[in-house]
C-alpha cells in the first residue's frame, strides 16, 4: 500500500518543536503574503525559477510539493515566508517548520537535477518595510537525503499505523448493525435519507445537503449518526463531525457513538472508532491566570517536544476521548489539554463539538478540512438554532470605550492615528445626535470613518511587530475588536447592516455621546455557502426545521438541498392542545392578561396536578405573573427563572420536576428551558405558552425585516423576522411535553392569534388544538 503526503504536512507532523507559543504577532493577511511572495521574485535575475512542482519517494510513501523558488546562479533554493514588525516576531516552533520544509524541497530538488550539493535558504519579507532577510546554509545531497528519510520514517511508521487503523475501523463498520433491536417509528426512513446523501455527495463531489424535520422523541442523533459511519467505511468519508449548539446536544452524541463503539467492540473485540469530544478553551485551562507561551505556562514550554507521546497514547488507549481523559493525559505528558484536544481531531474518525468550530470565519474543522482535502460529513443537531448562531459569529460591535481607552494608553503614530479615528467617529456621532437617531442605519460605510479604522489598525500592527503588546493592554485589545469588525466591514453588502448606537458617556466624563459601531449579520447565507460546499455531506436535522424555504434561504443552503419529514410516532390522544383566544399576550393587553393566566393555571393544577412549565415572553412579564399567581393563589407550588441564573441554579431548577412531584415552573420563551431539555413521564406532564414568541418591534428588528424585504420580498419579510421565529420557539417549548410514546400531557396556547390559520399551519400536523 503507498500514501501520499504533502511536503507540509509532512512537516507539520515530524518537525514542530520546542514551546506553545500564542503570544499574539500581527499576521500579513492571505493577499499581502501572496504580494510579498511576488515582490521576492520580481527581484530575482531572469533564470531565477519560481513555483517549482517536486515529488520524490521513501519506501512506500510518496512526498510532492512546491518550492517557492530556486536560484540556479547561486545553486540557491528558496523558501519564502511574509511577516510583520521585527524577524524576532518570528517564533521559533515557525522557525524549526520552515527549515523542515526548505530541507526537503532541497533534496526533492537534488534528487530531480542529481545536484551534489545546494544552498538551502530562508526568505523572510517584511510586508511592512518590504525588507528581506536571507538565511542561507549550504548541504552536501547526502546532507539532504538523510534529512528527508528521516521525516519520512517518522511519519510512514504512522501512516502504516493510521491506514491499519482505517482499515479495521472501515471492517468494523461495514459491519455494525443498528444498536437496538429493531428502528423506533421514523428512525429507519430517517437514516436511509442520511445515507443517500453521504452517498451522492461523495458521487458528485461535495456539496451534498439534507434537511431533516423529525420530532422529538425518535431518536435522531442514533438515526442521523449510524448511517453516516456506515457512509464513511462503505462510500470512504475520512471524518463525522457531529455539531450541537448546547451541551446537552453534546452528551446526547456521546451517548449514542458509546452505544455504536459497545456494539463495535462486541464484534471485534477492540473499539476501532476514536471520537473526540472539543472542550472551549475556558473550561479546559489548567492555568487562566498564565499566557499561552513557554515562558509563563508550563503546559505550553516543550509543547511540541512532549506532543508526540500524548497523541500515541490517547489514540492508543482511549477511544472516547472526552474532556476528562484527554486531561488526565495531558497533564501526565504536560501538555496543554485544550491544544492536545485539537491536535486528536486531526486523527480521530468522530470529532464532536459546537457549531463555531465549522462555521465561524475562523472555524478550526473547516480549515482543517481544507488544508487536508478530507472526506466530511456533517451533522447539525437542532438546526434551527444554526439561524441566530452565526448572525452572532459574522456580527462585529465596536464600542468607542475601547478607543478612548487605547487612546489613553497609545504613543507616538499610534496615539496619532487614534485621534484622527476619534475625530472621524464624534462627527459622526454629531450629525447623528442632531439628527435626533439614537439608533441609526447607515446606507454605506462613511469612507472617512472606514478609511480611519483601517489606519488605526495598520499604525497598531506596525507598532505590535517592532514592540510587542501583552494581553490587557488597552491598545491591543482595542486592535483585536477592530480587526474584527474590519474583516466584516470590508465584507458588508445586502446580508448586513451599518448601525450605531449612541449612549451618554457621562460617566467617562466625555463631553457629547459615545457609540458602538455594528455590522450586523441579518443573512448569514452568504459566509455559510462556502462551508456546506466543503463537506462531502450535511446534514441539518430538527424537530421545528420548517418552513424549509427559510432555512433554506437564510442558511445558505443550495438549491439542490433535499428535504424529509419524519411522521410523528406520537398521536393527537396523548397530547391535549387547547388555545385560550380569549387571552391576548400583546405588549399593550399584559396586565389585562394576568388574571386571567392565574385562573386559568390554577385550574388546570386543580383538576390533574402535577409538573408543569409556563413559558412567558420576558422576564419583567413572567415576574408579573408569578406575583398575580401567588397572591390569587397561594397554595400553587411555583418556582421561577431567572436572568441570572447559573448552572447550579438551572440544575437546581430541573430537579424540581420529579417523577413523583407537583410544582408549576415559570421559565422564558427561548431561554434555557424551553428546548434541549428531556423530562420524560410524570417529570412534566403540561406547558402553558404565554406568547407567540415573536421578536419584538423594535428600530432593529424593523430594519432587519427591510433587508430581508430587499433580499427575499416584502411578501417575506415579515415572516422571515417575526413569524417563522416566533413560532418555532412556541412548538420547542412544547415539545418537552411529549417525550416517547407512552408520554401524556397537555399544551395550553394562550393568546387569540394562534387561531389565525397561518399560525395554525405552523403548528405539528398531528396536533389537534381545541378551543378552551
Amino acid at each position: 500500500m503507498s500514501y501520499t503526503v504533502a511536503v507540509r504536512a509532512l512537516c507539520e507532523f515530524t518537525a514542530r518543536a520546542g514551546d506553545l507559543d500564542l503570544r499574539f504577532t500581527p499576521a500579513p493577511s492571505a493577499l499581502e503574503g501572496i504580494e510579498g511572495h511576488g515582490l521576492v521574485r520580481a527581484r530575482r535575475g531572469a533564470g531565477y525559477e519560481a513555483e517549482l512542482r517536486l515529488a520524490g519517494s521513501y519506501e512506500d510513501l510518496q512526498v510532492r510539493g512546491r518550492a517557492d523558488g530556486f536560484d540556479p546562479g547561486l545553486g540557491q533554493l528558496e523558501e519564502i515566508k511574509t511577516y510583520r514588525g521585527q524577524i524576532d516576531s518570528v517564533r521559533d516552533n515557525h522557525r524549526a517548520l520552515h527549515w523542515a520544509q526548505a530541507k526537503v524541497y532541497g533534496h526533492l530538488l537534488c534528487l530531480e537535477r542529481g545536484l551534489p550539493s545546494l544552498k538551502v535558504a530562508l526568505v523572510y519579507f517584511n510586508v511592512g518595510t518590504q525588507q528581506e532577510t536571507v538565511l542561507a546554509e549550504p548541504y552536501s545531497a547526502a546532507e539532504l537525503q538523510a534529512f528527508f528519510e528521516q521525516q519520512c520514517r517518522l511519519f510512514l511508521d504512522w501512516a502504516r499505523s493510521e491506514a491499519a487503523h482505517r482499515s479495521a475501523r472501515d471492517a468494523a463498520l461495514t459491519a455494525l448493525r443498528f444498536p437496538f433491536a429493531q428502528f423506533r417509528t421514523g428512525q429507519r426512513a430517517l437514516s436511509v435519507a442520511v445515507y443517500r446523501t453521504a452517498q451522492a455527495g461523495l458521487q458528485t463531489g461535495g456539496g451534498s445537503c439534507l434537511m431533516a424535520q423529525a420530532p422529538t422523541g425518535i431518536g435522531k442523533t442514533v438515526a442521523t449518526i449510524f448511517p453516516m459511519l456506515k457512509a464513511s467505511a462503505e462510500q470512504g468519508l475520512d471524518k463525522l463531525f457531529f455539531l450541537t449548539a448546547k451541551t446537552t446536544g453534546h452528551r446526547l452524541a456521546l451517548h449514542a457513538l458509546g452505544l455504536l463503539q459497545t456494539a463495535l467492540q462486541g464484534q471485534t473485540g477492540a473499539v476501532p472508532l476514536r471520537v473526540v469530544d472539543l472542550q472551549a478553551r475556558d473550561k479546559s485551562c489548567e492555568h487562566p491566570d498564565k499566557a499561552c507561551h513557554g515562558e509563563s505556562c508550563p503546559l505550553a514550554q516543550g509543547f511540541y517536544d512532549r506532543l508526540p507521546a500524548a497523541r500515541a497514547q490517547a489514540l492508543a488507549q482511549e477511544p472516547m476521548l472526552t474532556p476528562d481523559k484527554v486531561r488526565s493525559l495531558a497533564l501526565q505528558h504536560q501538555v496543554c489539554p485544550y491544544y492536545l484536544t485539537q491536535e486528536l481531531a486531526r486523527w480521530s474518525d468522530v470529532v464532536v463539538g459546537d457549531y463555531h468550530y465549522f462555521y465561524d470565519s475562523a472555524a478550526m474543522l473547516y480549515a482543517l478540512t481544507q488544508a487536508h482535502q478530507w472526506k466530511v460529513g456533517v451533522l447539525v443537531d437542532e438546526a434551527h438554532n444554526l439561524l441566530e448562531r452565526a448572525r452572532r459569529m459574522y456580527t462585529a460591535e465596536l464600542p468607542q470605550h475601547t478607543l478612548a481607552a487605547a487612546r489613553k494608553a497609545a504613543t507616538g503614530p499610534v496615539k496619532k492615528s487614534l485621534d484622527v479615528l476619534n475625530r472621524q467617529w464624534t462627527a459622526l456621532n454629531k450629525a447623528q445626535q442632531e439628527g435626533g437617531q439614537d439608533y441609526q442605519v447607515y446606507p454605506e460605510l462613511p469612507p472617512g470613518l472606514l478609511g480611519a479604522v483601517q489606519r488605526a489598525v495598520a499604525a497598531i500592527a506596525q507598532a505590535q511587530g517592532d514592540s510587542p503588546m501583552l494581553p490587557g493592554d488597552a491598545v491591543l485589545g482595542f486592535y483585536l475588536e477592530a480587526l474584527s469588525w474590519l474583516n466584516l466591514a470590508e465584507q458588508l453588502g445586502p446580508h448586513a447592516l451599518f448601525d450605531t448606537s449612541l449612549w451618554s458617556s457621562a460617566a467617562s466624563g466625555r463631553r457629547g455621546p459615545m457609540s458602538t459601531l455594528c455590522i450586523r449579520n441579518v443573512v448569514p447565507a452568504p459566509h455559510l455557502a462556502a462551508r456546506h460546499t466543503a463537506a462531502c455531506a450535511t446534514v441539518l436535522f430538527s424537530g421545528t426545521l420548517g418552513p424549509q424555504a427559510f432555512y433554506q434561504d437564510l442558511l445558505g443552503l443550495p438549491p439542490a438541498t433535499q428535504w424529509v419529514e419524519v411522521a410523528s410516532p406520537f398521536q393527537a390522544a396523548q397530547l391535549q392542545v387547547q388555545i385560550a383566544g380569549h387571552i391576548s399576550t400583546r405588549y399593550q393587553d399584559r396586565a389585562q392578561s394576568l388574571v386571567p393566566i392565574a385562573e386559568l393555571v390554577a385550574a388546570q393544577f386543580a383538576r390533574q396536578p402535577g409538573n408543569y412549565l409556563c413559558f412567558f415572553s420576558s422576564f419583567d412579564y413572567l415576574q408579573r405573573a408569578a406575583e398575580c399567581m401567588q397572591r390569587l393563589h397561594p397554595q400553587l407550588p411555583l418556582f421561577c427563572q431567572t436572568s441570572a441564573m447559573d448552572d447550579a441554579g438551572r440544575a437546581a431548577f430541573l430537579a424540581r420536576f420529579d417523577e413523583a412531584g407537583q410544582g408549576i415552573g415559570l421559565a422564558v420563551l427561548g431561554g434555557a428551558f424551553s428546548e434541549g431539555v428531556d423530562l420524560p413521564g410524570n417529570r412534566l406532564i403540561g406547558a402553558f405558552i404565554a406568547t407567540l414568541g415573536l421578536p419584538q418591534i423594535n428600530p432593529i428588528n424593523t430594519h432587519m425585516q427591510q433587508a430581508m424585504a430587499q433580499r427575499f420580498g416584502a411578501a417575506k419579510a415579515y415572516d422571515y423576522t417575526y413569524l417563522y421565529p416566533g413560532l418555532r420557539k412556541v412548538v420547542q417549548a412544547a415539545g418537552r411535553v411529549i417525550r416517547s410514546e407512552d408520554d401524556r400531557g397537555v399544551v395550553v396556547l394562550i393568546d387569540d392569534r394562534f387561531h389565525r390559520a397561518q399560525v395554525r399551519a405552523l403548528l405539528p400536523s398531528w396536533w389537534e388544538p381545541q378551543k378552551l
